[in-house]
């Protein structure tokens, strides 16, 4: 598996009481732990016992078990034997998200006629933390990274172009304590490992209104990304078009996919508020 899905393990601050600088009276350790321990599954752990739960979300035994067993009883969880494991209902909370997102269908239609019209995947992703998460995506025909990409997946922001483009809307400080929280690894011989500069792109890619990746996360994988900004100015989400090098170049992708993507986008932000 490519290591730019190899994931850290998703530690609490739940156990210790840090709350992001939130006053005390207002954190809430319990929900925090119960978040930590729905965090913890995924793609690598779809099924945990209580002990690799409560290690993995950096929790006690007692207190992991108490929120299995509390996320058990709604419903979110499901026990098989010594083993849990995420149940369908949890499938609510991504949906009610989706839903909020008003953007996203009136992405979808236009992401998929452009995907038709240029033979290459179009997919939609928001920004969170140092990560971003895809929320809609529209396949190419041919195979461009050696993983699948679906809603839901999660790869590092610094080193794609729907995360740079979104990172540009961050003020430096806020931009360079996102960077640091993400290990700055050297995926290719392209890649930008160096603090200072990933923020400068960072800064340029945002004065240019655009980002272009070309093999930074993977060989062979070049990306063209615009933000999806509303008519008041808030960055809500990205589109990007990905193509393989070997059938598209730099140029092709400034000149070529360029102007269509900025069609769609402007379409999109233009229909919010």
């Amino acid at each position: 598996m490519p290591r730019y899905l190899r994931r850290p393990s998703p530690k609490s601050d739940a156990s210790t009481g840090a709350n992001d600088g939130l006053p005390d009276r207002e954190f809430m350790a319990t929900l925090a732990k119960g978040l930590a321990v729905l965090g913890s599954f995924g793609e690598q752990r779809p099924e945990m016992t209580l002990s690799e739960a409560a290690e993995v979300s950096g929790l006690s035994r007692a207190a992991a078990r108490r929120v299995l067993r509390t996320l058990a009883a709604l419903g979110y969880v499901v026990q098989s034997g010594r083993s849990f494991s995420l149940a369908p209902r949890i499938l609510e909370l991504g949906f009610a998200y989706l839903s909020s997102q008003s953007w996203i269908d009136r992405a979808e239609p236009l992401m998929k006629e452009l995907s038709h019209t240029l033979h290459e995947s179009c997919s939609a992703a928001i920004l969170q933390g140092s990560e971003i998460v895809y929320v809609a995506r529209m396949p190419a025909p041919h195979r461009i990274m050696s993983t699948t990409i679906t809603i839901g997946t999660r790869l590092p922001a610094a080193y794609t172009s729907l995360g740079r483009i979104q990172f540009g809307f961050l003020d430096e400080a806020e931009l360079r304590r996102r960077l640091t929280a993400l290990p700055l690894v050297a995926y290719t011989p392209r890649t930008i490992v160096g603090l200072d500069g990933l923020v400068d792109r960072i800064k340029e890619d945002h004065a240019q209104g655009y980002s272009i990746v070309d093999e930074e996360l993977e060989k062979g994988l070049r990306a063209l990304a615009m933000p999806i900004v509303t008519r008041s100015g808030v960055n809500v989400g990205a589109i990007n078009l990905s193509a393989h090098s070997s059938r598209t170049s730099k140029t092709e992708l400034r000149d070529q996919f360029l102007p269509e993507l900025r069609a769609v986008v402007r379409q999109i932000s233009q229909s919010l508020p």
